[in-house]
């Protein structure tokens, strides 16, 4: 049930009617909101496209969105963010410009990274306006309105805070289609419904109003925000300041250095691209230990792929290059491809395409985070954990006591084996939370109710925790490091594991730009004890091409290599005097908010340990 760390995000939100504070149920864990259901009568692309059936959902989804704020007190910024913006889509929707100009301030009052502060909200009160001001919300005149209001609000803004967002802002909108819009609704949430008998729980209902606003409103407005961004970005094109080159190290080739184990546990690694930083078995071949999505026994250090899948692997990578430039704001062939591409996407074509956009990324990311973690370190030696990621629209497999119980022990067997293989620092670019399980049964159609599908998700996540902790426990000797998660939100209240268990020899990391400013997706919460680059990291993928890519997934493996450098130096440090340096070398921003690892730093202290 785990999977490798994904960027995702929409926005969501609004207005409370007073109720005391003594009147309220706390909420300490996401888990612990309430759910919703919602009995539709037509499809869900009716419901969307359809003024008068969107109504009626509406008035329900506003009814109970409205009672989790008046009737529950929630700290979590990230989930009032989002319950706040729902609303404050419905306002706009509903032909509501007031409500949702309130909407977006409270909205903005909640963000909490800097570029999120300056940015939230300026798109949706820039149509608002543009509407008001021009009486239409098709006409040329709103179309120009809409964008001169943006391109002034961006350049009131600082270009090195908001640099990072406009480029991902950018990409996504270049991206868009209609297919896209409504490809989730046609071809995962309506199987779940029609098996369901019209029924959508509030886990999935948000998803409506989003596709509405795509549709309605923000797909109009593509060629004029491409315009927009595109324009913005040519007049500013300063480089943001790199923060690491001055602070990395590289092992040299020879001295008194002692090699060190390092384990990639993820989806796999091309070891040939490895030579001579490869951990040999009893046999001379890489030590590999491997489980299907299945958690059955599996051989390979690489996720078999069909006959089929290997004939368009070099179309798949350049994909997954076209995506990156596109990120960056590059202008290549393989980002024009992808753009022609998604945005000509047919319905028909949606399910076929993302699931191979997925395989993709997950046959790559193994090798990719690999690549980080032994960079400039020839004493580093690999051993392969392979696990494999589900990419199908619909979970394979579905959430199960069997599976459940099957991912336990293998949890336990992947640590054995890396105890065994003398491993010393291990990575761990993936995680899992209670709602994935929840979500993933309501697609699956299993429990009748969000109650029962709650408890099942709650006992089938609580075995994966404790079979995590105690693994990580039984090997204090191995140094344990994961990443934060990409969902901008506490992974301490989103229970996300592994990076919400404490234990002294587990670390989990951040992740920031090459300036050291705070990534958009990075997860933060009192776990997340240091930060590292982790947008647009460079790095190898299976085959020796070489692709950048970004999240949290790669900020991760920046700090594992770190370790096992301080390792090569002073074999002797155990993971509690290794977190204990690497934090305590780190440099803390004044916002509070970042732990900037300092290599040089961490390597000098571990030398005098």
């Amino acid at each position: 049930m785990f999977a490798r760390w994904l960027i995702t995000a929409w926005a969501l939100a609004l207005l409370a009617s007073p109720v005391s504070a003594e009147q309220k149920k706390r909420i300490d864990k996401a888990a612990d909101l309430p759910r919703f259901t919602y009995k539709l009568d037509a499809s869900l692309e009716q419901t969307v496209r359809d003024p008068a059936l969107f109504a009626a959902f509406a008035t329900q989804f506003r009814r109970d969105t409205q009672s989790v704020l008046d009737g529950y007190e929630i700290e979590d910024k990230s989930t009032l963010r989002q319950l706040i913006g729902s609303l404050t889509l419905l306002d706009y929707l509903e032909h509501h410009p007031d409500a949702a100009l309130a909407g977006l301030a409270k909205v903005k009052a909640l963000q909490e990274k800097p570029a999120d502060k300056l940015l939230s909200g300026m798109v949706l009160g820039s149509i608002i306006a543009a509407q008001q001001q021009t009486g239409s919300a098709d006409s040329q005149a709103y179309l120009a309105d809409v964008g001169r209001r943006v391109g002034s609000a961006l350049e009131a803004m600082p270009f090195d805070v908001i640099a990072n967002d406009v480029r991902e802002q950018k990409a996504s909108i270049e991206i868009m289609s209609e297919a896209l819009a409504l490809g989730y609704l046609r071809e995962v949430l309506q199987p779940t419904v029609d098996q369901a008998g019209g029924v959508l729980s509030s886990e999935f209902a948000a998803a409506l109003i989003g596709a509405r606003y795509r549709l309605t409103t923000v797909l109009p407005l593509k060629p004029t925000l491409i315009a927009t961004y595109t324009d913005y970005l040519a007049r500013h094109t300063v480089v943001k300041p790199d923060i690491w080159a001055a602070r990395n190290v590289e092992l040299p080739d020879t001295g008194p250095y002692t090699p060190v184990v390092v384990g990639i546990w993820d989806s796999g690694t091309d070891t040939a691209l490895f030579k001579g930083r490869v951990q040999p078995d009893k046999t001379g071949r890489p030590a590999v230990i491997a489980f299907d999505k299945y958690s059955n026994p599996s051989s390979g250090e690489l996720q078999p792929l069909p006959e089929a899948v290997k004939a368009r692997l070099p179309t798949m990578k350049s994909r997954t290059k076209g995506f990156s430039d596109l990120q960056s704001n590059i202008e290549s062939a393989e980002a024009s491809e992808v753009k022609k591409y998604l945005s000509a996407l047919k319905p028909d074509e949606y399910k076929a395409a993302i699931e191979e956009l997925r395989l993709a990324g997950n046959y790559m990311h193994g090798t990719h985070v690999a690549g980080i973690a032994v960079a400039g370190n020839p004493y580093a030696r690999i051993v392969v954990a392979r696990m494999e990621y589900g990419y199908t629209l619909k979970p394979d497999p579905c959430p199960s006591m069997e599976l459940s119980l099957r991912d336990a022990k293998a949890v336990q067997a992947y640590v054995d084996f890396l105890k065994a293989n003398g491993a010393r620092v291990v990575n761990m670019s993936w995680g899992g939370d209670v709602a994935g399980y929840e979500a993933d049964l309501e697609l699956c159609g299993i429990g009748k109710t969000p109650e029962e599908r709650k408890a099942l998700a709650r006992t089938y996540f609580d075995i994966a925790k404790n079979a995590l902790t105690k693994a990580f426990a039984s090997a204090p000797e191995i140094l344990f490091v994961t990443a934060a998660g990409n969902s901008n939100s506490d992974a301490s209240f989103d229970e996300a594991v592994p990076s919400s268990i404490v234990l002294p020899n587990l670390l989990t990391v951040g992740a920031v730009d090459q300036a050291g400013d705070e990534a958009s997706f990075t997860s933060y919460g009192p776990t997340v004890k240091v930060h590292a680059n982790g947008y647009q990291v460079e790095s190898t993928i299976p085959g020796g091409e070489r692709v950048a890519e970004s999240g949290t997934s790669m900020a991760a493996p920046q700090v594992t290599g770190l370790a096992a450098k301080m390792l090569a130096v002073n074999p002797k440090l155990q993971p509690a005097v290794l977190i204990r340096i690497i934090v305590s070398t780190a440099d803390k921003t004044p916002d509070g908010r970042r732990v900037l690892v300092n290599p040089k730093k961490a390597l000098m202290a571990a030398a005098v340990r």
